[in-house]
């Protein structure tokens, strides 16, 4: 048994229900994560000092921008969960494909939608696509905190067993063993950490240097995803794909895993060629 077990928090998993609408707080994690890095967005086009002689998007650019990067975030959110994560579910069943309210996000099919977005808007609005890259980067950890600060909530993806954790819980659907709370881990590493770095960062100017923000974001995130990894339960249609794992110490690779590390090796590529950007 646990040394000390914290009862989890039973919220309700609608923030807002007014008669037949219920907005749940996963959705409303989406909108203000897009509308929060909106708005730091513009804060930071508008700071003349942070880009030097870079071109950058203009401000009222930006609402353009949320656009391609939403479509992007939702449609490859859900494209990545059903070809990564349940694809003979999806296979048997094409019609559930486009049930999103019944929940399934991935969030590398989210990056490479929105990375496709970003690239879509900068072509088309003839800035640098490095630099936009950047600019994207170092709001995204906004959306990353929010989405598993919800993801707590709603008592989902929780972690692996940990009788030995002091602040393990019991999750309501994971069975009566005390757990990690592994979306807390991510809350804190993918989300606080990743801003404060990126934005160190950004603010010591950084974006004078096209692609190394951005690098900077998909090392560290692969880096903090990796981690969470060891202490988070696999999707329970995949298990570990390769060896087995029964506590946070020992082996076993997962999905999640696995997909960050092309986001890693795009990390250190765009570092690379921040490089030859400044040379």
């Amino acid at each position: 048994m646990p040394v000390f077990a914290i009862p989890f928090p039973m919220i309700d998993p609608v923030a807002v229900e007014i008669g037949p609408l219920a907005i749940k707080w996963y959705g409303l994690a989406y909108v203000v994560g897009l509308l929060g890095g909106w708005w730091y967005a513009r804060l930071l086009v508008a700071t003349d000092r942070l880009w030097g002689k870079r071109p950058r998007p203009k401000p009222v650019e930006l609402d353009d921008m949320l656009l391609f990067v939403a479509f992007g975030v939702v449609l490859g959110g859900r494209t990545g969960f059903v070809l990564f994560y349940d694809l003979p579910r999806y296979i048997q069943r094409p019609q559930d494909i486009l049930a999103i309210w019944q929940g399934g996000m991935s969030f590398h099919g989210g990056l490479i939608g929105a990375t496709l977005g970003l690239w879509l808007f900068a072509k088309r609005r003839g800035y640098p696509v490095l630099s936009v890259f950047d600019l994207a980067a170092a709001v995204v950890p906004i959306g990353l905190f929010l989405g598993r600060i919800a993801n707590f909530i709603n008592g989902e993806l929780w972690g692996r067993v940990a009788p030995d954790f002091p602040l393990a819980m019991v999750f309501p659907n994971g069975g009566p063993l005390p757990r990690y709370p592994s979306q807390l881990f991510e809350a804190f590493s993918e989300g606080i950490l990743l801003f404060a770095l990126v934005n160190l960062l950004v603010w010591t100017g950084w974006f004078r240097r096209p692609g190394f923000v951005a690098g900077v974001f998909g090392i560290g995130y692969a880096l903090a995803r990796i981690a969470c990894e060891f202490f988070r339960e696999p999707d329970p249609q995949l298990g570990f794909l390769f060896g087995r794992s029964v506590d946070a110490l020992s082996g076993g690779i997962t999905m999640g895993m696995l997909l960050s590390l092309p986001v890693l090796a795009a990390g250190i590529w765009l570092i690379a060629t921040s490089r030859r950007e400044a040379a």
